[in-house]
């Protein structure tokens, strides 16, 4: 009998958990239909497309091209030598799926491009939603990990997981490589990582994250048994999602004969915001924060006679600015109950892209694999009534309060992805923010 009552409570959280997902999806569809209805004529559409066609705008164009005749055999470079925009700076995984399901249905036009790219996606954000769930629970209680788990499928970037890009898969194999390594099965979380690692650039931030793993076990052995065999296995799965990471410019490599074809294409997407420059590990904010302070938003004299523009002032200031809080943000009750493994991925991975990326609209839709500090702020919400401060309250405020900020946090979700469409993924007229 006990048995059977934990299997219907299990059941009854997972059913919640099926019909937030469900809720969350029907509200960002709306919300995208609504922009859909008042879509000009642009480069991959016509005026007021179909749900199907405005999902496959932007880089979605790129993964049907992939999924319909492949990758070029060379790297296209101009006269100077400078890579262009190609689809090798796309993985493989997402659009060998699309092509399955395109060979399936025998559709290979841009609307039969869509309805598989769009149904894989949605298919594989109702698992990621699951395993989110699941992996807030190895460390939250159900109610609070629900919270998180509505706060994830109502966020500002949640329309990405039912559009034609790979971010809702993603998720998904991240989600359970995370659980992996909070069940520590060194066994199987290679074979999810490199994936991964072949489904979005991930793999080289995850085998620094299980290099911390390794360390801090190794530190902890006499508290915490670290046995030699362990010890190999999470080595092994460290130095094997490093080779997952670097895989795909090594297949680009290969497939080309330009073993710098992937770099170099991936800094053709930055030669439009400052120029044709080397990548240097942790430049490209700061070039970022130069030109966008110095030359969008504030390029007018910081002083009379100085050589710098306000924003070439302002702009690195406010990024080291924003550095410092996000690590203060580490000390927080919340963040500090969060698992280890948890918080050591939010460092690996911040400091890839930090090492790596230049901060541009499509910045946001990168910052989506942080999304388990969502568990950290249900958290905060949850514990509302227990701090020093709200400590005297009764337990009906504490409560009354608790609820108002769940509710606030949802509909901030909703507002930033009215934002975020209008922003990044509808496009009007001459657009400079892609998603």
């Amino acid at each position: 009998m006990v048995d059977l009552s934990l299997r219907r409570s299990a059941l009854r959280w997972w059913l919640a958990v099926v019909g937030v997902w469900a809720a969350s999806r029907l509200v960002t569809t709306a919300i995208m239909l609504s922009f859909a209805a008042r879509q000009a004529d642009n480069a991959w559409t016509s005026a007021n497309p179909g749900y199907l066609d405005f999902a496959r705008l932007w880089d979605a164009h790129w993964y049907y091209i992939i999924a319909a005749v492949g990758y070029p055999d060379q790297i296209p470079r101009d006269e100077n030598g400078l890579a262009g925009e190609n689809a090798w700076a796309f993985m493989p995984v997402y659009p060998a799926l699309i092509r399955l399901g395109m060979a399936l249905t025998g559709d290979f036009s841009a609307l039969g491009f869509a309805a598989v790219a769009v149904t894989i996606s949605v298919i594989a954000s109702l698992v990621a939603t699951m395993l989110f769930f699941a992996l807030a629970k190895r460390w939250l209680s159900s109610g609070t990990a629900l919270l998180a788990t509505a706060l994830f499928c109502f966020a500002p970037l949640s329309p990405i997981m039912q559009v034609g890009y790979a971010e809702a898969l993603h998720l998904a194999l991240l989600f359970g490589a995370l659980i992996l390594v909070l069940d520590r099965r060194w066994v199987a979380l290679p074979f999810v990582v490199t994936v991964m690692a072949l489904t979005r650039p991930s793999g080289l931030a995850f085998a620094f994250m299980l290099a911390l793993v390794w360390g801090w076990r190794w530190m902890r052995r006499h508290d915490d048994d670290f046995a030699p065999v362990e010890r190999l296995r999470l080595g092994l799965a460290a130095v094997i999602a490093g080779f997952a990471g670097l895989a795909w410019p090594g297949i680009v490599a290969l497939r080309t004969g330009d073993l710098f074809g992937y770099i170099d294409t991936e800094l053709a997407w930055r030669r439009p915001y400052i120029g044709d420059v080397e990548l240097l590990p942790f430049t490209p904010w700061f070039q970022g924060a130069h030109w966008w302070g110095g030359q969008q938003w504030w390029p007018g004299p910081a002083l009379p006679g100085l050589p710098w523009s306000m924003g070439e002032v302002l702009g690195p200031v406010i990024l080291v600015s924003l550095l410092i809080v996000a690590a203060l943000s580490f000390l927080l009750p919340a963040m500090r109950r969060m698992p280890i493994e948890l918080r050591f991925w939010i460092i690996a991975y911040s400091l890839y892209l930090l090492a790596v990326f230049f901060p541009q609209s499509s910045t946001f839709r990168l910052l989506v694999p942080l999304a388990p500090v969502l568990g950290a702020v249900a958290l905060g919400i949850a514990s509302v009534g227990a701090g020093r401060l709200s400590g005297r309250w009764s337990e009906r405020t504490s409560l009354a309060v608790r609820v108002a900020l769940a509710v606030l946090a949802l509909a901030l979700g909703i507002v930033g992805q009215f934002a975020w469409i209008h922003i990044g993924w509808w496009v009007d007229g001459y657009d400079f923010t892609p998603p």
